[in-house]
C-alpha cells in the first residue's frame, strides 16, 4: 500500500490513509498492509497546516505498490506532473489498485484512467470534473464509487467510507468493524445508493430498558418478532415502544430488523459455506426465496452472487 504524497499535501485526506492503512495493526495477523509513503516533488514538502515532511521514497515505490491512494490533489486547477500519470497507468496495467479520496480523482482523471468509467469526488468538484473530463460518468451523489481497480471517494471524511469498503473487500465485515470502533466511526454511512459494505448497528440509548432488548434482538434474529410482541418485552405500550424505538436507532422496528438481518446473512455468506435456505433461516428470512427478496434490493447483489464475490470459500 503505497499513499502519494505532494507539495501542498491536503492532511486530513493523508492521515486517513495512514490511520486506514499505515497503523500497526497486530490484531489483524502477518497480511496486514504494508504502507509506504511516495513523494511525488522534491522533498521535503509542504503540507496543509504548516507541517514539512519527508518520505519513505519517490515515484519509484508506486511500481511495487499493489495499491496506490491519491490523498487529495494541490488543486482541482493544478496541473498533474505527465511523469506521474504515467507512472499510476503503468502501474494499474499490471494490475495495482488504485483510490482517490475527495479531489485525488482528478489525478486519476489527468492520467486518463476515470475514461468510460464511473467516478465521484466532492460536492463542490463534481461539475468541475465532468466539465473538464467528459469521458467520465460522474456519480455526484454517493459516498464513493467501487470499479474494481480503481475506487473513488466524495468529500474528505468519505475517504474513512471508502477504505472501511476497502478493508473489508480484502479482510472482511469483522475486520472493518474492528478498524471502525478504532476509530470511533460507523462501519457504514449511507450515501445515495446501496454500497457493499457493513451496515451500522444503531447504538441504543434511550432507556435502560430498551438498550438490553435491542441488544437481544441482534442476537436472536432467527425468531419472528411483531410491534407487540417487542412493546410488552419492552414494558411499554407500542405507541410508546415505536416512539423511543426511533429515537434510539432513528428507524422502525422493521427496518432495523432487516437491515441487521442482512448485514448477517452478508457476514455468512461472505464466512460460510452454508446453503441459502439454512442462511435464511438464521437470519429471520424463512426462505431462499424470502432471503433473496429482501437482499438484493439492498445490495445490489443477488445472495449467490454475493456471495461469489465476497466469499472466502
Amino acid at each position: 500500500m503505497v499513499a502519494l504524497a505532494y507539495d501542498g499535501l491536503c492532511t486530513f485526506e493523508f492521515g486517513v490513509a495512514v490511520e486506514l492503512f499505515g497503523l500497526p495493526r497486530p490484531e489483524m495477523g502477518p497480511g496486514w498492509y504494508r504502507f509506504a509513503v511516495a513523494g511525488v516533488d522534491d522533498g521535503p514538502l509542504r503540507a496543509t497546516g504548516g507541517i514539512r515532511m519527508m518520505t519513505d521514497g519517490g515515484p519509484d515505490l508506486i511500481a511495487q505498490a499493489g495499491t496506490v491512494v491519491v490523498p487529495g490533489w494541490r488543486g482541482v486547477e493544478a496541473a498533474v506532473p505527465p511523469a506521474l500519470c504515467a507512472a499510476l497507468r503503468t502501474a494499474h496495467a499490471r494490475g495495482c489498485r488504485l483510490m482517490s479520496i475527495c479531489s485525488g480523482v482528478f489525478v486519476l482523471a489527468a492520467a486518463g484512467l476515470l475514461d468510460g468509467r464511473r467516478a465521484t469526488t466532492h460536492w463542490r468538484y463534481t461539475q468541475a470534473l465532468a466539465t473538464r473530463f467528459p469521458a467520465i460518468t460522474v456519480v455526484p451523489d454517493v459516498l464513493y464509487v467501487d470499479e474494481g481497480s480503481i475506487l473513488t471517494s466524495a468529500g474528505s471524511a468519505a475517504g474513512i467510507d471508502l477504505g472501511l469498503h476497502l478493508i473489508r473487500r480484502d479482510f472482511g465485515w469483522a475486520a472493518a468493524n474492528t478498524v471502525a470502533r478504532r476509530l470511533v466511526v460507523a462501519p457504514h454511512r449511507e450515501g445515495g445508493q446501496a454500497q457493499f459494505v457493513e451496515r451500522a448497528v444503531p447504538v441504543p440509548h434511550e432507556a435502560a430498558r430498551l438498550s438490553p432488548l435491542i441488544a437481544g434482538l441482534a442476537d436472536d434474529l432467527a425468531t419472528p418478532h411483531t410491534v407487540a410482541s417487542l412493546a410488552g418485552a419492552a414494558g411499554m405500550s407500542e405507541r410508546t415502544f415505536l416512539r423511543r424505538f426511533a429515537a434510539a436507532t432513528g428507524t422502525t422496528p422493521a427496518r432495523w430488523l432487516t437491515a441487521a438481518r442482512i448485514a448477517r446473512a452478508r457476514a455468512l455468506l461472505e464466512e460460510t459455506a452454508l446453503s441459502l435456505d439454512a442462511i435464511a433461516a438464521a437470519t429471520g428470512f424463512g426462505t431462499a426465496a424470502g432471503l433473496r427478496h429482501h437482499f438484493t434490493p439492498a445490495v445490489g447483489l443477488t445472495p449467490s452472487a454475493y456471495r461469489t464475490r465476497f466469499g472466502r470459500g
